[in-house]
């Protein structure tokens, strides 16, 4: 999706379209590797040098809530966002770089149905992260 693409939801969903919306947009769409919101505001102040903590945190929720981007839960405890993955995607992050990318096809309906069955628990949805070395820095 592109970064028009998303300030027209932003706009559909009574957000205006200042300059400091639009340099958080751009900075988290272009972004390959996942971004803690003061990442986000040391990058987006590049482009708008009036640009505010705060906006930064509020416009990260309203694309968090749009989908448009996803919570990256890192082990040093930090969130970080990145653009989100079509339809239902995984991540694999590189523990040295940051580089991130999304992968399909993971099958753990076995998995899921015994801790359903051990646990009680009803599973409706699960979120898996992977970490490890990019190619680049494995190299």
């Amino acid at each position: 999706m592109s970064v028009s693409a998303w300030l027209e939801q932003l706009h559909d969903h009574g957000y205006r379209l200042t300059g400091a919306r639009r340099a958080v947009v751009e900075t988290v769409e272009k972004s390959t590797r996942a971004l803690t919101p003061i990442e986000v505001y040391d990058m987006a102040r590049k482009k708008y040098r009036a640009i505010g903590l705060v906006t930064v945190y509020r416009t990260l929720e309203k694309l968090e809530e749009l989908h448009l981007i996803q919570r990256v839960h890192q082990p040093m405890g930090c969130q970080a966002f990145i653009a989100a993955g079509v339809g239902h995607q995984h991540l694999l992050l590189c523990q040295n770089c940051g580089q991130a990318a999304f992968f399909d096809g993971d099958d753990l309906d076995a998995l899921t149905k015994a801790i359903e069955k051990k646990t009680g628990y009803q599973i409706n949805e699960h979120w898996l992260q992977l970490f490890g070395l990019c190619a680049d820095c494995r190299a």
